[in-house]
């Protein structure tokens, strides 16, 4: 008797991607972003989000603070959480959020986007953008952290976007 083996290997979904027309991946946040601008958010869009999504978050924070060269703290800029697998992106300086977005505080204790301020040198800003399996409850403004003990469980894909900023005054 032969025994035949076939091996069939399955394409996985493509890796979902996080992407931006305000500043290239690695590249610098132009100044319309931060403190020294309009402090506006940057556009963002995504694709390709894995199957079985049923809400996404979005949390965008400062591994360097206060200074690059001795960082002692992630500071968080934004936090979303429930947005629709409907929305493919935020744009520039969104005023309105796709229907059904709730949002966490940042680190200046409020809901909403603060822009890049860094201190002193040049630091990074991490985009951080989360598949999520069900629609969160309302977790009532959450931070960063409360935010992502919600999610425990619950991740099936993270992509990130990184930009970078120094001030120039």
């Amino acid at each position: 008797m032969i025994t035949l083996l076939l091996s069939v290997a399955f394409a996985e979904d493509p890796p979902m991607k996080l992407t931006s027309t305000s500043f290239a991946a690695g590249g610098e946040i132009p100044a319309v972003h931060t403190c020294e601008g309009e402090d506006r958010s940057p556009a963002l869009a995504w694709s390709d989000l894995p199957a079985g999504t049923k809400s996404l978050a979005l949390i965008v924070d400062d591994p360097d603070a206060p200074d690059p060269a001795a960082p002692k703290m992630t500071w968080v800029h934004w936090v979303l959480y429930d947005l629709p697998v409907t929305s493919t992106g935020l744009d520039a300086g969104v005023t309105t959020l796709p229907d059904g977005t709730r949002q966490g505080k940042n680190d200046w204790k409020r809901t909403g986007y603060g822009g890049p301020c860094p201190p002193i040198g040049r630091h990074r800003y991490v985009h951080q953008l989360y598949a999520l399996d069900v629609v969160l409850d309302d977790l009532h403004e959450p931070t960063k952290v409360q935010l992502l003990k919600a999610m425990e469980g619950h991740v099936l894909a993270k992509v990130e976007l990184i930009g970078t900023y120094q001030k120039t005054k």
